[in-house]
Parts: structure tokens; C-alpha cells; sequence
């Protein structure tokens, strides 16, 4: 009877002991840090969300626009060669016509009430995702001033 007892507490201490470097062995493949984004895809994940929430609506999730009353992002001349137009846009709101891709657009586009960051990213976002080009930096849009 002893000799039973002792094999079960000696299996159940090598069982215990399995487990115990299993747990150390998970527990250390599973704690390791993301690699941090460079500032840019920062910037473009943010914006991503801004644009999912405030801009969808308008220039639907793929960024086509609607033809004849709201512009496309995907891709957008304007927003490559018009640059800062782009940004006031962003941050002011837009009222009047514009070309884009060679199509007139001429609709209201209220401001979206983002803080710098926010207009920088969602510009980060649309940029990168369909046009590609430079980072719009926060020091850039805070030089946009409304009119």
C-alpha cells in the first residue's frame, strides 16, 4: 500500500513539475512585444478608424465617392496635387466646386470638428492607402489656417 501511495505522489509530482515548465514555457512564448509601427502606419491605423467613422458615409469604404456628388479618394488627383486644399478641406469643411479626376464636384462638405492629429491621420490614411505620396505631418496642418 505504501509502495502505491508513494508511486502516485511521485507521478504527481513529476506531472506537476511537467506542467509547471510548460506554464514557464507558454507564459514566456507568449509575452513578447509587438514590434512598434513607425509613425506613419501610427498615424494611417488612427485615421483608418477616423475614416471608418466620419468620411464612410460620403466616400463609401472603398473610397470611390459617389459620381457627381461626392468625390473620390480612390485615387484622387486632388488630393495629390492640392495638397493644402486637401487639408483645409479636412479641417474647415469645403463649399463649392472642385475638379476632381477631371469631374466637377460641387456639394458642401462640413467641418469635422478633428483637432490636428486627427486631420493629419485621416489624410495619413486616405494618402497611403490610394494615392500614395508624403506624410501630412500635425506641424503641416497647423500651418492650414481657415480663410
Amino acid at each position: 500500500m505504501n509502495k502505491i501511495v508513494s508511486i502516485i505522489i511521485l507521478s504527481l509530482l513529476f506531472t506537476s513539475c511537467g506542467n509547471e515548465a510548460k506554464k514557464e514555457t507558454t507564459a514566456a512564448t507568449t509575452v513578447t512585444k509587438a514590434e512598434p509601427l513607425d509613425p506613419l502606419e501610427e498615424s494611417v491605423k488612427r485615421g483608418r478608424e477616423i475614416y471608418s467613422e466620419l468620411c464612410v458615409t460620403c466616400h463609401l469604404p472603398n473610397g470611390k465617392g459617389v459620381p457627381g456628388a461626392f468625390p473620390p479618394l480612390n485615387p484622387s488627383d486632388w488630393l495629390t496635387k492640392k495638397r493644402t486644399e486637401s487639408i483645409h478641406a479636412v479641417k474647415y469643411g469645403l463649399k463649392g466646386e472642385i475638379v476632381v479626376n477631371g469631374e466637377p464636384y460641387n456639394n458642401v462638405m462640413l467641418a469635422l470638428g478633428l483637432d490636428d492629429q486627427e486631420v493629419a491621420d485621416v489624410m495619413n490614411y486616405t494618402i497611403q492607402t490610394w494615392n500614395k505620396g508624403d506624410m501630412v505631418t500635425v506641424e503641416e496642418v497647423a500651418a492650414v489656417e481657415k480663410e
